[in-house]
Formats: structure tokens, C-alpha cells, sequence
């Protein structure tokens, strides 16, 4: 900073200079990494954090499609293939199409499926189909990940959830964006679905910027409580491409809002771009030797309203995302009269623009024509009948929790429900409720019920003149044990 004030001495240019370089520091204190590069050239035009280690969550899925691409274009596969859901598929993490074991779909839809929706089963479909297994599919990621020159990346699955040991930086994952533009662009298109249809339920693209952002064509998001909400953005803007790498925000709103915000700076061309001092490119950025950041206790700590996920709501973090904004300004007056005006990225990001049209996805072979459209309304039943099997099955709940599950009962009960589960047993649960409830419940109608239990020693004393006050003070000393012995059964209902 010093050196550019002498450098320009009383010159005009000196707060523009000095606003610049203010823009550019300020974001090295917020805990996030920041990286925007030339897509052609990989020249690095803003770097904050962008070699620490980082978890790299759902961002894993670009190199995922970047291996079965590769495939794909080499003649190893091929996007008509089927591939079948395995037990191993079926049991991972939301968020996920949820197919059963069995289901078979093609390498086209899965892609798709895996790329909009970010769905977690997809990832392993595919690897098992690319690779035969998790693992092996792992090592192809790692043996690319290396011949690309990404040297802070370690993969150990293909979906990106919680895994020791999975973990990349942001100039690692700007080289895998250029690497899929220089060497997929028949297949790019993977990258910029808008949103997907399968059956009656259609999913837009978790990366807000598509659609939103002027020229956004890439890539994808990524979300777990350890690495914060991660975005890898691209733009094409004049025969101009930039690559922009957002880790670490706190919302899915904050993140597209930084990746617009970083994308707006590269695309200005303020013609001041000699007063920043060269950061070379994308390759020659020194690795950290450190430890990633680990967020989950300021992403996931239960003070949210709801939990955090990469299906991030934007009307619920524009107020999270509002410390992203506050370089807009700035950089409004910084860019004033030297390029025609635009919405602040926060605004246009909060549009409400159709997400375009939706590519269909399906279960089963590759079909076209009447066929696809058979296929589509065979899956729109199937979801029909899952969400009515669903009803019905929430709609029983109540009544066989009542009758049947006394465990389950007691556990979600509240307290004015537990003396309903209690008539169930029938040794001690009747004394409690005599001992507890005298004035609600009548004292004739149990016994009546139970006539073969021990409440029909009550029902004979009474008969007599002379025993029912013998009787009722013995019965007045057994009852406080009555109800001191189910206190300890009570506890687990509170």
C-alpha cells in the first residue's frame, strides 16, 4: 500500500488505486477462500486463501463427471449405457433421487441427476459403473487429479460426503474448471442444466447464478457442516471467460452473491489492471501446508431455524448473505463512469427467474419419442404411489402407535398422553392410574374390564360393610408405592 502512494504521489488515481487494493485485502479476515482466474490462460486476476486446504463437499461431482466424461469421449463408455442402483447406491445421504437397489438408469440421466440435483446416489452409480467400486473409482479420481496437476486434492468418494482425508484447495478446483472447458466442451453442457424433470417433480440447479447471473455457465455447489457452502462458478461475458471459486460462505445466497461480486470485478475492465501486481497464474500458486478449516460448529450448531443444507433457501439468508455485499458499494464507485451500470449481484440473484426448461430424466433404458413420454408418466405413477403409500402410512400412525408400539408411545408421548398408553400393561399400570386420576376415572369401570387381574381382589372387598374401611387403608399404603415404582418408567417419556 505504501509503495503505491509513493508511487503515485498526488496523483487522481491515488484513492482509486488505494480503494482497489482495499477491495482486494478485504475479504482475507472472513474465514472463506476466493479465486478468480482466466478460463483460456488461467491467469489469476483475485486470490484469497486460494491454496489452504479445504473440504471440498459436493464439488467433488465435477471431478466425477470430468472422469466418466473422459470415458465417455474415449470409447470406455457410453451415455446410452444402463447402469443399476446398488445396495451401496441406495444407502447413501441425502440429498439423493432415493431409487431402490435394482433401478437401472443411463449414464445421460444419472450425469444429469447428479450434476442439478447433486444427488449423492448418482455419484456412486456412476463410479461403480466407471470404476466397479468406490475405491476404484476413487483411485481414478486421484490418478486425474494428479495428472492435472492438482496437487492439494485427495479424493475418497465420488460424492463429496464427510470423509477423512477428502480435501482440495481452491486453485485446484479453478484447474479441474479449465481442465473440463479445454477438454470436455462436447460435454460442457452437463455443467449448465438449468433444471431437471423427473416425473411430476422438477429440481432447479442448486448453483443460483444459472439463469440469474448474466453468461453464467458453470459449475457446481457443494455443502457440508466442515467445509461451509462451496461454489465453483463460471461466466462467459464478451468471448471472455473467468472461473470464479467461492469456499466457505456462510448460505447458498452468500455464496452465489461472492461468485457474481468476483465475476462482475474480472469482467470490468477497468483498464487500471496495470496498478494490481501480477499474481501469475492459476498452476504457479504455492500450496499451504496447514489444516482445513473446519466449520461445523458455526454451520451446524442448532441456532439456525432449520438445518443447514446445500438446498439452501435464498429468501431465508439474504440476511446472511448481506456481509457479502458489502464490497458492491465500493466497487460501484470504484467501476463509476467506466463501464455501463448493473444490479447489485445481491439483487439479481434474488429474482425470481424460471429456472428454463427442464431436461427430462427417467428411470430404464435411453428412450425417445413416444417411448420417453410413456417412461416419464410410468415414473410420475410410481411417485403417485409412493406419496399415497406414505398418507396412508402417516394416517395409521396414530392408531397402531396407540394399540401396538407402547415403547414408541412413551418415548414421543407427551405427559397428558401417557396414562392412555398406560391401561396397556396390566399388572401396575391400573394402580397408577387409580393412585394418580381418582377424581377422572371411575372406580368400578377398571375392575369390569379386567375381571381375571388382580383388580378383582378391590372389586370383592367393597362387598362386604365392615372391610371396606379395613380395606381402604391398606389400600391407601399400597397405592404411594404404586406410584413411586413407575416414576422410574416415566422418565425416559420426559
Amino acid at each position: 500500500m505504501q509503495f503505491i502512494r509513493s508511487l503515485l504521489g498526488n496523483s487522481p488515481l491515488k484513492f482509486i488505486a488505494i480503494a482497489a487494493c482495499a477491495i482486494t485485502l478485504s475479504g482475507a479476515a472472513r474465514g472463506e477462500a476466493w479465486l478468480v482466474v482466466e478460463a483460456d490462460s488461467g491467469r489469476v486476476l483475485q486470490a484469497d486463501n486460494a491454496t489452504m486446504p479445504w473440504y471440498p463437499a459436493s464439488v467433488t461431482k465435477i471431478m466425477t463427471a470430468y472422469v466418466v466424461l473422459k470415458a465417455v469421449k474415449e470409447g470406455r463408455m457410453s451415455l446410452e449405457q444402463t447402469l443399476t442402483v446398488s445396495p451401496v447406491a441406495a444407502s447413501q445421504a441425502p440429498s439423493k433421487m432415493g431409487f431402490k437397489p435394482g433401478t437401472q438408469v443411463t449414464v445421460e440421466n444419472a450425469l444429469a441427476m447428479m450434476m442439478v440435483k447433486s444427488a449423492n446416489d448418482m455419484a456412486v452409480v456412476l463410479a461403480e459403473g466407471a470404476g466397479g467400486s468406490v475405491d476404484g473409482f476413487s483411485a481414478m479420481m486421484n490418478q486425474t487429479a494428479q495428472r492435472l496437476g492438482m496437487t492439494q486434492t485427495t479424493y475418497v468418494n465420488p460424492n463429496g460426503l464427510p470423509a477423512d482425508g477428502q480435501v482440495t484447495s481452491a486453485r485446484d478446483l479453478a484447474i479441474l474448471a479449465r481442465a473440463v472447458i479445454r477438454d470436455l466442451p462436447e460435454y460442457e453442457y452437463f455443467m449448465h442444466i438449468p433444471a431437471i424433470r423427473f416425473g411430476r417433480r422438477t429440481t432447479a440447479n442448486f448453483n443460483r447464478l444459472i439463469g440469474r447471473y448474466p453468461g453464467a455457465d458453470g459449475f457446481k455447489t457443494g455443502f457440508i457442516c466442515a467445509s461451509g457452502y462451496n461454489l465453483v462458478a463460471s461466466a462467459t461475458r464478451g468471448g471472455k471467460r473467468l472461473i470464479a471459486v467461492v469456499l466457505g460462505s456462510s448460505s447458498g445466497q452468500a455464496r452465489a452473491v461472492r461468485a457474481a461480486q468476483l465475476l462482475e470485478r474480472g469482467f470490468g475492465n477497468t483498464g487500471l489492471s496495470w496498478l494490481r501486481p501480477s499474481m501469475g497464474t492459476v498452476d504457479s500458486l504455492a500450496p499451504i501446508d496447514a489444516t482445513p478449516p473446519n466449520l461445523r460448529e458455526e454451520m451446524c450448531n442448532g441456532k439456525r431455524k432449520r438445518p443447514a443444507t446445500d438446498e439452501d433457501d435464498a429468501s431465508l439468508t439474504v440476511a446472511a448473505s448481506s456481509s457479502a455485499t458489502g464490497g458492491e458499494a465500493s466497487m460501484t464507485f470504484f467501476t463509476a463512469g467506466l463501464q455501463a451500470p448493473m444490479p447489485k449481484a445481491s439483487e439479481v440473484l434474488l429474482q425470481d427467474v424460471p429456472a428454463g426448461e427442464p431436461m427430462l430424466v427417467y428411470t430404464g433404458p435411453k428412450r425417445t419419442g413416444a417411448a420417453l413420454i410413456a417412461a416419464v408418466a410410468t415414473d410420475s405413477e410410481k411417485q403417485a404411489a409412493k406419496r399415497g403409500k406414505r398418507s396412508r402410512t402417516a394416517a395409521q400412525k396414530p392408531d397402531g402407535a396407540a394399540g401396538s408400539k407402547a415403547s414408541e408411545t412413551r418415548t414421543a408421548a407427551k405427559p397428558d398422553q401417557k396414562p392412555a398408553a398406560k391401561p396397556d400393561q396390566k399388572p401396575a399400570k391400573p394402580k397408577v392410574q387409580q393412585a394418580s386420576a381418582k377424581p377422572e376415572t371411575a372406580a368400578p369401570a377398571k375392575p369390569a374390564d379386567k375381571p381375571v387381574s388382580s383388580a378383582a381382589k378391590p372389586a370383592a372387598k367393597p362387598a362386604a360393610t365392615a372391610k371396606p374401611a379395613a380395606t381402604a387403608k391398606p389400600a391407601a399404603s399400597p397405592k404411594p408405592a404404586a406410584t413411586a415404582k413407575p416414576k422410574p418408567e416415566t422418565k425416559p417419556a420426559g
